[in-house]
């Protein structure tokens, strides 16, 4: 499920990250991916040992707990503390699909349902750098309002265009969800929404009681705890 989500970050929340982000320490994308994506991506990202990319990242955790929307499409079970990257003077990230399997630490380690990228500036301040996302229906080019997330299955083919005028920012995560299945994960993500609407509209509450009752089944069937 493709997924636009709105307003995660508020525009004064976004000010303040741009405003850290430029103190950054930056390094070479390709320091955290494997000798097949180096060969295609030309990026630069926040050092996974910097004290602001730890400050942002929960900063960014905070503002998803925030989006009911967020939860109702991901059900997250676990999210990768979130990275951040930076792509100008021709970077790029060909097409790749991301890793099945990431590593929390030592002894953990998280399965990748889900990708998320979250914009961190508005798509006019630069030209490329759109998210292209492949799938059965074709592809997908994808530039948000800064603040705002778009979410993906992580088994999908994606890339991102070479940035040739400006910067590009963005907040990058995974998200490991309670129920594994991508359309599974969409059914029970059309039936929560219809319950909100119903219950907005004032349907019959019993009706409503009953939708809700195999929702949540549902989930209990298929959830992975």
């Amino acid at each position: 499920m493709l997924l636009h989500i709105p307003q995660i970050l508020t525009p004064e929340e976004v000010a303040e990250f741009r405003r850290r982000l430029e103190e950054g320490d930056w390094t070479d994308g390709r320091e955290t991916v494997g000798a097949q994506g180096a060969e295609v991506k030309r990026n630069e990202q926040l050092r996974d040992t910097s004290p602001l990319k730890a400050e942002l990242g929960d900063a960014v955790l905070r503002a998803l707990r925030r989006s009911p929307l967020f939860f109702a499409a991901a059900l997250p079970r676990r999210i990768l503390p979130p990275r951040f990257n930076r792509y100008a003077g021709g970077g790029e990230y060909g097409f790749h699909v991301d890793g099945a399997v990431m590593s929390l630490g030592p002894d953990e380690q998280m399965r990748s349902d889900i990708s998320c990228t979250l914009f961190l500036n508005d798509p006019e301040e630069y030209d490329g750098g759109r998210l292209v996302v492949s799938d059965t229906y074709g592809e997908h080019v994808i530039a948000e309002r800064a603040g705002d997330a778009v979410i993906y299955p992580s088994s999908s083919l994606h890339r991102v265009e070479p940035v040739t005028r400006g910067v590009r920012l963005a907040s990058f995560f995974w998200v490991q969800s309670l129920v594994r299945d991508d359309a599974t994960r969409r059914i029970l993500f059309e039936l929560d929404t219809s319950i909100q609407k119903l219950t907005v509209d004032g349907a019959d509450r019993d009706a409503v009681l009953q939708l809700t009752s195999v929702y949540h089944n549902l989930l209990r069937r298929w959830s992975e705890c």
